[in-house]
């Protein structure tokens, strides 16, 4: 079924009259009116050229004066005049030749109007042709070379509006696409990790049955903060540092004395949104590639705080085997930097750089609503 295209906004809804006020204040405004000013200046100047040899001097101002009152009766009945049609022409659809002939008709009935209550502002009577044509005649040019401007930047500013618009639905596609790619590289990733955790608990509950229960407490606690993330498109920032605390507890009872980790927040942040899963990908990365490789293990810091740009700074520091030839190229870091631009375009970065003494540090900048104050550190784990 072909969907039917919603009926247009009627004039007297609050919406409509909105827009039509905002077409009205694009013709005439302060800066318009100012044109007008400057183009009945423009004539006057001109004309006292011509009458300046031939009348008294204070007759020549008192008639140029009397002039730009009368000009600028025309210029500004024919700028109302666009205006109005503007208005009224808005959210409705009319065919190029129909809308061309409406701003026409317009732009002539202002021409005459405007002679017309130039006629009565200095009293006359009977209406003299050889002026009075002429007179209609500028001004529906003028007019009609105006409404033309206007039209054009109208139908520029139309354009622009709609190519934003598409560039923003365009942006917000990706964003879901890449939500869904990771949502299946997660559905992926899960099982994996879940059966291996399983069978560790199952090794563990016939040869050290304090352990197994401490590795079930800690799989409990981590999918009790996964799985409201993997179906969520926002979390916070305490629910993911009580996912990687999680995960990486339960790698700790996995691998022993060869992994240690911290986590490091200022307390006013927690509650910040962040994007889910990202977090949790750090530190999978981090253990993957910097710790597991090597025999002794090593150490992993997870710190938050703002940064010196407003922004939200997080942190995942290891001691590990450091930069490798596969560093910085995975799928989990490559779906991350495209999930960061799709959702945050500029304002949100992903780097990796060499740790101090050994290892990689992954710095995560994010956009905060507001940029919180400093707090007291963190608890370590």
């Amino acid at each position: 079924m072909i969907p039917q295209p919603a009926p247009p906004l009627l004039p007297s809804s609050p919406l409509a009259e909105q827009s039509a006020w905002q077409s009205l204040r694009r013709v005439v405004n302060l800066h318009t009116v100012t044109i007008v000013f400057y183009l009945a200046l423009v004539f006057v100047v001109s004309r006292f050229a011509m009458v300046v040899n031939l009348e008294p001097l204070d007759e020549a101002w008192w008639s140029s004066i009397v002039y730009l009152r009368q000009t600028l009766i025309s210029g500004f009945t024919v700028l109302l005049a666009i205006g109005l049609t503007e208005a009224l022409l808005h959210g409705r659809a009319l065919s190029t030749f129909a809308g061309i002939a409406v701003r026409a008709t317009a732009v002539a009935a202002a021409a005459v109007s405007g002679a017309l209550l130039r006629l009565l502002a200095v009293h006359v009577g009977n209406i003299e042709w050889s002026w009075f044509v002429p007179t209609v005649g500028i001004w529906l040019i003028n007019g009609g070379f105006a409404h033309a401007l206007f039209w054009y930047a109208r139908s520029e500013n139309d354009t622009r509006r709609r190519l934003e618009q598409a560039a923003r639905d365009r942006e917000a596609l990706v964003a879901r696409g890449v939500e869904a790619r990771l949502s299946a590289l997660q559905a992926q990733i899960e099982p994996h990790f879940l059966f291996n955790t399983l069978a560790h608990v199952q090794r563990l509950h016939e040869t050290e049955p304090g352990r197994g229960r401490e590795m079930l407490r800690s799989l409990i606690d981590y999918l009790r903060a996964a799985l409201p993330s993997m179906r969520s498109s926002g979390s916070t920032l305490r629910r993911e540092l009580e996912l990687a605390r999680s995960f990486l507890t339960i790698l700790q009872l996995r691998m022993g004395d060869r992994l240690a980790f911290g986590i490091h927040a200022d307390p006013g942040l927690l509650d910040l949104p962040v994007p889910p899963m990202v977090l949790p990908t750090l530190v999978e990365n981090a253990v993957k590639h910097g710790l597991a490789p090597l025999t002794r293990g090593g150490r992993i810091d997870i710190s938050a705080a703002p940064s010196g740009d407003g922004r939200l700074a997080i942190e995942v520091a290891d001691d590990g085997q450091g930069f490798t030839a596969s560093s910085g190229s995975g799928v989990g870091l490559s779906n991350t930097r495209s999930r960061l631009a799709a959702l945050f375009g500029d304002l949100a970065s992903l780097e990796l750089r060499a740790g101090t003494n050994a290892g990689v540090v992954a710095r995560l900048l994010l956009p905060t609503p507001s940029r919180p104050g400093q707090g007291d550190a963190g608890a370590r784990a």
